[in-house]
């Protein structure tokens, strides 16, 4: 099989058509260029020049062989800046886990801010829950997370991402929905109320009955879902009212209104990025870099 240094060898050559010149564009002299190309087209079983005294001439095979040897020389190349770059980060394929509420606004701005700021790599997306992506992450399947604290496990670092607001999620024609001022949290007290499920949806019920406890208020409770879409949807349906993080407001649900809720923390939602300790995918680092600083903007307008 002929090697690269044959092939830029043979190009050198037939480029300048001249053996003196091609061995001077090499940095060698001609005897050893000579046999190079002699060795080449032992291999191949073919002339790949026309000689004389005076002159040096592709032969037809000669000319069909310089565009292939062109092709692997640029294929040649562009693989050793690609690796180059992978060892840097700068390319690369990361597989990034979501829980859908996650994709609703947050997972828009870190594939935004990757597409913009590191293009080099490839995003492949999960969506699961957190729990599910925990154990993904040990197990090599995902190496990022977007998930609900807490998380555990010895070798897993976690960065806190963003906080949001809960918003009450009413019928359009509940009387809540139809009054100016925001309603309060006390409003829901015997209230028809959809609840996430505690089995399913475990980080969003503890938060609800968090937030109830501390306001002495106790809902009735209708119907338990786990995702905010079937909530939504639910409230949509008049089974009763929610409550449910911002970023569910992009799912625009015509016949339901999304307010602002008094009497409650103002940002008691939690989004958080985790990635296994010693993972030794180049782009990783990269994309956390990217997704950091997304983050630490994110937390500085909301200071402002």
């Amino acid at each position: 099989m002929f090697s690269l240094e044959q092939l830029v060898s043979f190009v050198a050559v037939a480029e300048e058509l001249h053996y003196g010149r091609a061995a001077e564009r090499l940095s060698m002299t001609q005897p050893p260029l000579s046999r190079r190309i002699q060795l080449l087209e032992r291999e191949l079983g073919v002339e790949l020049f026309d000689r004389t005294h005076r002159t040096v001439r592709l032969t037809p095979a000669g000319r069909v062989f310089l565009a292939e040897a062109r092709k692997i020389l640029r294929s040649s190349q562009e693989a050793t800046l690609y690796v180059r770059r992978a060892k840097k980060g700068e390319v690369g394929a990361v597989t990034l886990g979501f829980t859908a509420t996650a994709a609703y606004s947050h997972l828009e701005r870190v594939l935004a801010a990757a597409n913009t700021e590191v293009p080099g790599i490839d995003l492949v997306l999960r969506e699961m829950v957190t729990a599910a992506q925990v154990e993904q992450l040990l197990a090599g399947g995902i190496d990022l997370g977007m998930v609900r604290p807490p998380v555990a496990g010895g070798d897993i670092v976690t960065l806190p991402l963003w906080r949001e607001p809960l918003l009450a999620a009413l019928p359009s024609a509940h009387p809540l929905a139809r009054r100016k001022k925001n309603p309060d949290v006390r409003d829901f007290d015997r209230e028809p109320f959809i609840m996430y499920s505690p089995s399913e949806c475990r980080y969003f019920h503890d938060v609800l009955v968090a937030a109830f406890r501390t306001a002495r208020v106790l809902p009735d409770y209708t119907q338990y879902a786990s995702q905010a879409h079937t909530v939504l949807a639910l409230v949509k349906a008049d089974v009763g009212v929610a409550l449910v993080p911002a970023a569910a407001a992009a799912l625009r649900f015509e016949g339901v209104v999304l307010r602002p809720v008094d009497g409650i923390e103002s940002r008691p939602v939690e989004l958080e990025l985790m990635w296994r300790r010693g993972n030794d995918n180049p782009a990783l680092g990269a994309l956390l870099t990217v997704i950091g600083n997304l983050a630490r903007r994110a937390r500085q307008s909301t200071v402002d």
